[in-house]
């Protein structure tokens, strides 16, 4: 009977993130990168430097600094994509298809940009004296069209328990006891005291361990990976060329499927980034920031740290390595890769990058799927949530999950569909919003001109 539901969930989720799916996607990414004069190479610098930038204006409303906000947003995002859905994307796909990893990227950045502008621009001011927003605020205040908000955050909710929270603690458990033969009821007894004690203290809590964990634990797989491909440096250009090559010529894929590389190229990247499914634009909602396209340039660092750092780090090791035709598992071929250049203690940091990104999303999951809670009921249940969430992690951590994985993958779809009919109809508010930004930027400049000369 198992074997059935699952069938049935892997052809719903097949048919959900179907081509319609991702040439809508990707196609609000481009209508947007137009529509804000192509933000994401303009103000790029920019933005990076306001998103590591540790100052913070006092007085803007907001719960927490647009630092928290970003690496909250990265700990939900940096997770399994990244390591396994890039190799998913390269078995599937060939070479070529970390190409369209990184055309999905460029332009997914447009599209988070936007997704925060109108995360901070409608949301609200809850119960408690915080922020609440995302999806469901603007499709209900600023499209005006509240069932949809209703339905987004039914998505978001479910989708929060599966693949932020079972699959994620599964994923470490296994990892664990794979690398450092521990049983996996105490792994996800120690999951179950860490998200605990995150979760329960509400976003400034999630926000503090964020700050601390995500950077400490990117870095980590960062400094791996270009440990890997600084000692193949020779290896890098080959690689790099038969990533463009293959990306329009689908040679690596059988019968040269053109149509496969692209399909899943783009598919792995937005699953790793998120861009367009209204995720990352809940914690967005919840910082401090004066206007809502300051964050919004914050928000938009995110897609970049996470594809065009993170997944090309992993996917030009896996084509450097050229074991992606040697049928190994795409949840193993990463881990084999890194070995076949950097031996036992290859494994060693692909298996602790997928424990510290796994845990790390659960964390950013439990906030996006709390704030869909609150909306569908109260804020006052929240707390019911949380202890629900905490509980599921030791779930995860021991049960087999090839369900909930399906699932997951039909909610995270199914979440993307209103959250791009609202981009797309306050697509004009983003541009009015952009504007003012960029005015203030201009006028601060000056001023800064003024007081150095």
């Amino acid at each position: 009977m198992s074997d059935k539901i699952l069938k049935f969930l892997e052809n719903v989720s097949g048919l959900i993130w179907g081509l319609p799916l991702i040439i809508l996607l990707i196609g609000t990414g481009i209508y947007l990168t137009i529509r804000v004069g192509f933000l994401q190479m303009r103000l790029l610098p920019y933005s990076l430097k306001l998103a590591f930038s540790f100052k913070q204006d006092k007085n803007s409303e907001g719960d927490i600094s647009h630092f928290q906000a970003l690496m909250t947003a990265l700990a939900a995002t940096v997770g399994t994509g990244n390591i396994v859905g890039v190799a998913t994307a390269v078995v599937l796909g060939g070479p070529g298809a970390v190409f369209w990893m990184w055309i999905s990227a460029f332009f997914g950045m447009a599209t988070k940009y936007a997704e925060a502008v109108l995360a901070v621009k409608y949301r609200i001011v809850d119960e408690n004296g915080q922020m609440s927003g995302g999806p469901m605020y603007y499709l209900e205040r600023g499209l005006k069209q509240k069932w949809l908000g209703i339905l987004f955050a039914i998505f978001g909710a479910l989708a929060a328990f599966g693949i932020g929270n079972l699959v994620q603690s599964n994923a470490v458990s296994t990892v664990v006891k794979t690398t450092f033969n521990i049983n996996e009821w105490v792994t996800g007894l120690a999951l179950v005291i860490f998200a605990g004690l995150s979760i329960i203290g509400g976003i400034k809590s999630i926000g503090r361990v964020t700050a601390f964990f995500v950077p400490f634990m990117a870095v980590f797989y960062i400094i791996g990976g270009l440990i890997v491909l600084i000692m193949n440096i020779n290896l890098i250009p080959g690689a790099v060329a038969l990533i463009f090559t293959d990306a329009f010529t689908g040679k690596a894929v059988a019968g040269g499927a053109i149509g496969a590389v692209i399909r899943y190229g783009v598919a792995r990247g937005i699953f790793s980034n998120e861009a367009g499914l209204g995720s990352a634009p809940i914690a967005a909602a919840a910082a401090k920031t004066d206007l809502p396209g300051r964050q919004a340039l914050v928000s938009m660092t995110q897609v970049f740290i996470d594809t065009l750092v993170i997944c090309s780090i992993t996917g030009i090791t896996i084509v450097m390595g050229g074991l992606y035709n040697e049928g190994i598992a795409a949840g193993d071929l990463t881990s084999a890769s890194f070995a076949q250049f950097l031996g036992n203690t290859g494994s060693i940091i692909v298996a602790l990058g997928l424990l510290f990104f796994a845990s790390s999303t659960i964390l950013g999951w439990s906030y996006y799927g709390e704030k869909c809670f609150a909306y569908l009921f109260s804020v006052k249940s929240v707390i019911f949530y949380r202890i629900v969430f905490v509980a599921m992690v030791f779930v995860g951590a021991v049960t087999s999950l090839d369900i909930v994985w399906a699932f997951a993958d039909i909610a995270n779809g199914l979440m993307a569909i209103p959250n791009l009919i609202g981009l797309l109809g306050l697509s004009g508010v983003v541009v009015y919003e952009t504007k003012r930004t960029l005015d203030k930027i201009k006028e601060e400049k000056v001023e800064a001109r003024k007081e150095t000369a």
